[in-house]
């Protein structure tokens, strides 16, 4: 093998393990069904059930850390554990923007700001350690660390900065989730016709989907004279924890959003260097 062919190699290797899915369409829509379970499952279980902030942030921030743990054994993307993180984190991140605001009493302004800061110090620190930002590089436990550490602060930070688009400015949740789908939909058309990068488009997207599903969440679920359509926080979460298990259940069978192994790093992976 030539020394001009390792580097293809050595990056294909490296994607496939990678323990991140692809970013595919299937992506999209269970990241942005995560999210909105993050802010109805999350009222759930502090208002439908009565455990309040604390205790309900103390319980899932536990079950978080365990599955966390268990997703960092893996050597490998696996779909079921890693969309489980996905959705805890994005409970956990709510809750965390939810304890500022409604028991600290920080307006929604300062932890859109805060938690935008902390998310920007995230990724200097990621790209200063590890010279990439990119999601198909997380195969090491730093990088994971990085990488898990960056999605909560995108919670927390749509969190922030939905609940300030719909409630504080009162956009109301139809006219911020339309909003945020279209700042979306812009992020989209940069990477596609004006050059945006990869990197800064998705975690760009990341972000911005976060805002949108909550405020779909909020819309489902909130009643009608909050501006919402009243199906309640026990439906919601329901429908859309159904929707996400049956998408991961079809991805752990398709393997359509796995890494590729091609022939080339199938080589390497067989060989010892």
């Amino acid at each position: 093998m030539t020394d001009t062919a390792r580097p293809d190699v050595d990056r294909a290797l490296r994607r496939f393990l990678s323990k991140v899915p692809e970013v595919t369409v299937f992506f999209w829509i269970i990241k942005i069904l995560a999210t909105t379970v993050g802010e109805t499952f999350g009222d759930f279980l502090n208002v439908t059930l009565g455990l309040g902030l604390t205790l309900t942030t103390v319980v899932m921030s536990v079950l978080l850390a365990i599955v966390l743990v268990l997703q960092s054994r893996t050597a490998r993307y696996v779909p079921t554990l890693y969309w489980l993180v996905v959705v805890l984190i994005s409970i956990v991140g709510t809750l965390i923007t939810d304890n500022l605001v409604d028991n600290v009493g920080v307006p929604l302004e300062v932890t859109t700001v805060v938690f935008a800061v902390l998310l920007a110090a995230t990724f200097a620190v990621w790209y200063a350690t590890e010279k990439t930002l990119s999601i198909h590089t997380i195969d090491t436990p730093r990088r994971e660390a990085f990488y898990w550490l960056a999605i909560l602060f995108t919670f927390a930070l749509g969190t922030a900065a939905g609940d300030l688009a719909a409630e504080a400015l009162g956009l109301g949740y139809a006219v911020a989730a339309a909003i945020f789908t279209a700042l979306i939909a812009a992020v989209w058309v940069a990477h596609r016709f004006i050059g945006l990068g990869a990197v800064v488009a998705f975690w760009t997207a990341y972000v911005l989907t976060r805002p949108l599903g909550a405020s779909l969440g909020d819309l489902l679920a909130r009643p009608g004279d909050e501006g919402g359509l009243g199906l309640g926080t026990v439906v919601t979460s329901l429908v859309f924890l159904l929707t996400i298990v049956a998408a991961v259940t079809y991805l752990s069978a398709s393997k359509r959003d796995q890494p590729a192994l091609d022939a080339q790093a199938e080589w390497v992976r067989t060989r010892s260097w």
